[in-house]
């Protein structure tokens, strides 16, 4: 079974115990946070696409970790005229492991 859900305006496909990176979500590690928008349930090849979301379905994930990810180098230059300038950036990601799908 696994379900395409809409976590901070990105879409997953997920399944029981999956850990995955979403954009940075509120909470300590083990807090439990659960998922309204579920797009599409797949039950063992029976299909239900909502219309945007189906009805009762819900996904619950446990957070594991708050972490940082890969640095993003920006580097801007402009030829014959001395100007340089390079900037890091480090997205904040929040690991969290799907616990249950209800549908």
């Amino acid at each position: 079974m696994y379900v395409i859900v809409d976590i901070a305006g990105q879409q997953f496909k997920v399944q029981k115990d999956q850990k995955i990176f979403v954009q940075r979500q509120e909470g300590e590690a083990g807090t439990e946070l659960s998922f309204d928008k579920v797009l599409l349930v797949d039950n063992e090849g029976k299909v239900t696409i909502g219309t945007p979301t189906v009805e009762n379905a819900k996904v619950t994930a446990k957070i594991l970790d708050q972490v940082k990810g890969d640095k993003v180098i920006v580097f801007k230059k402009k030829r014959r005229k001395g100007y340089k300038v390079k900037r890091g950036h480090r997205q904040m990601f929040t690991q969290i492991q799907i616990e249950e799908i209800v549908a």
